[in-house]
């Protein structure tokens, strides 16, 4: 960058009075004359400007003119930071002149350029007394002039002034690869800061540590059976089938509606296994892409595919090795991985994608699904030796429905959880909430009542819960799941399956619409998986 490649003056009226070198270019004096871009490059000061070169405009007053310095052929790194931050110029004024950035420059022969002011403070000189002496004449046991001369940094040095320890940084400076100077900046005025932050960093990582033991032994203890609220006779007889099937190692499958908690009880079943001292893997069958279904599960070999890691990467049933595998949603599985999946139940060995050894596995397998398995089975859907092979044991999670009797130690439950979580003063509860509650209809089961519960919490009065705190269009009944079917419209099919499908489509796309393309949310309401949705929304 050279010096200073030309002036330009423009008077109140906003006309160039007066310009030299690159003042005189037209495009910038087109510019320095027109007063929205002169009012803002004023306030900016600092203001980038790109002709055939790239140029820096210093804008000053005096007296009832302006004028601007120019300066051309500006780093790439300064003009990008002085066009996208129009206050670049409070910032360099701000690392001048700041106390906790105190500054000394020297040229390449050790003289001192700079010295911020708050170093001209400290060693009782004059403003610009230091500049042009040798820095070693202004600062003791400095190493600045060493840096200067070999164009190597000192990062993180003790340097000893007038009886402080001061931990400096020192950096040399290239122009075009040519060595220019030096710049020194204190970084810790005492070391001791330097130690106490040390020792700080040490004892939080011990804490970490200590919290991640912590957290690490509530996390097992979290699953156990308490975790499973309920004093009704359905949940009562569903501990006690988790209690007689969890020492058994045997694969067991978990049916239930969507928001019964079913994971709740594969957690429950590892942490009453002898498995439990490992941590169980869980797998959402259908959160899986459909083109990485395998490749999560089996694992892979480096350069197996494009974007594979370089390094490859152990399956989900490597993973779980020793442990419970938990397969959620299994019945939205494609039927290929079912058949992959029985072989490797089989044999217990896994064989990577790309590679061509095998490898011996162990592991329990926990399945859960809300869906119909044997109506899948009937319909080809889902294969029947997998089926038969994934359900020894089959465990059935009530509805909330069947089970209302347990909404007042669910609520409390919830209550409890939400005010530690947000640091809520648990509310009151009127008599009649619970009855009112146990009157509604629970589609979306546990699920749902937690986040009604919950959303009550936040916008009740008094903190205290009351029936008017849970808004009635929330439950109301869900739309008809059969509606009528349209007529076809001239020259469509009059086939019954095509009307179905139509009528289908069309109410998913209502669904979507009123959850605003939410499809998680949509599916949920409509009692299908996700993949089942996509899967829809693909063939429309």
């Amino acid at each position: 960058m050279d010096r200073i490649a030309g002036l330009i003056v423009v008077n109140e009226a906003g006309k160039v009075v007066f310009s030299v070198g690159r003042g005189k270019d037209p495009r910038i004096a087109s510019l320095a004359e027109d007063k929205m871009w002169r009012t803002d490059a004023i306030q900016r000061r600092l203001v980038p400007v790109q002709t055939e070169v790239k140029s820096l405009l210093l804008w000053s007053k005096v007296k009832d003119c302006y004028f601007a310095a120019i300066v051309d052929d500006v780093a790439d790194p300064v003009f990008e930071f002085t066009a996208a931050v129009d206050f670049a110029w409070d910032i360099f004024h701000h690392l001048l002149t700041d106390p906790f950035n105190a500054m000394t420059v020297v040229d390449s022969e050790a003289k001192v350029a700079f010295l911020s002011p708050i170093h001209e403070g400290f060693f009782g000189l004059d403003r610009g007394a230091a500049i042009g002496r040798p820095v070693r004449d202004v600062i003791e046991n400095t190493r600045l002039d060493r840096v200067a001369k070999t164009g190597k940094a000192e990062i993180g040095d003790i340097q000893r002034v007038r009886g402080q320890d001061r931990v400096v940084n020192r950096s040399p400076i290239f122009r075009d690869g040519k060595l220019v100077g030096a710049i020194g900046r204190v970084m810790f005025k005492n070391p001791e800061q330097v130690q106490a932050l040390s020792n700080r960093v040490n004892t939080l990582e011990k804490e970490l540590e200590f919290y991640r033991r912590e957290a690490h032994v509530l996390r097992r203890e979290a699953f156990d059976l308490d975790t499973i609220v309920g004093r009704s006779n359905a949940i009562q007889r569903l501990k006690e089938d988790i209690v007689r099937v969890a020492p058994l190692d045997i694969p067991v499958l978990i049916l239930g509606e969507s928001g019964t908690g079913k994971e709740l009880v594969a957690h429950a079943i590892h942490r009453l296994s002898p498995r439990q001292k490992a941590k169980m893997v869980i797998v959402n069958s259908a959160a899986l892409p459909s083109n990485l279904v395998e490749s999560e599960l089996f694992g892979y070999e480096p350069g197996s595919f494009t974007g594979a890691d370089r390094k490859g990467r152990r399956g989900k049933f490597e993973q779980a090795n020793g442990s419970s595998l938990f397969l959620d949603e299994i019945g939205d599985m494609p039927l290929d991985i079912q058949a992959k999946l029985l072989r490797v139940l089989q044999d217990r060995q896994v064989q990577r994608v790309g590679g061509e050894g095998t490898q011996e596995v162990d592991f329990r397998l926990i399945a859960a699904t809300n869906r119909d398995l044997r109506n899948l089975v009937a319909n080809e859907n889902f294969r029947v030796d997998f089926y038969y092979r994934i359900s020894p044991i089959v465990l059935t999670v009530p509805p909330l429905r069947e089970r209302l009797d347990d909404i007042p130690v669910l609520i409390e439950k919830f209550l409890g959880e939400f005010g530690s979580r947000h640091q809520f003063r648990i509310p009151d509860i009127d008599d009649d909430v619970f009855q009112y509650l146990a009157r509604q209809e629970w589609p979306g089961n546990i699920r749902q009542l937690r986040h009604e519960v919950e959303r009550a919490v936040i916008f009740c009065k008094d903190n205290r819960l009351r029936i008017s705190d849970f808004q009635a269009p929330l439950f109301a009944p869900p739309a008809p799941t059969t509606p009528i079917v349209p007529k076809p419209e001239p020259g469509q099919s009059a086939n019954l399956k095509d009307a179905l499908d139509r009528v289908e489509s069309d109410l998913i796309r209502d669904t979507l619409s009123r959850f605003k393309g939410n499809k998680k949310k949509a599916a949920e309401e409509l009692g299908i998986s996700r993949s089942y949705l996509y899967k829809k929304l693909d063939i429309s």
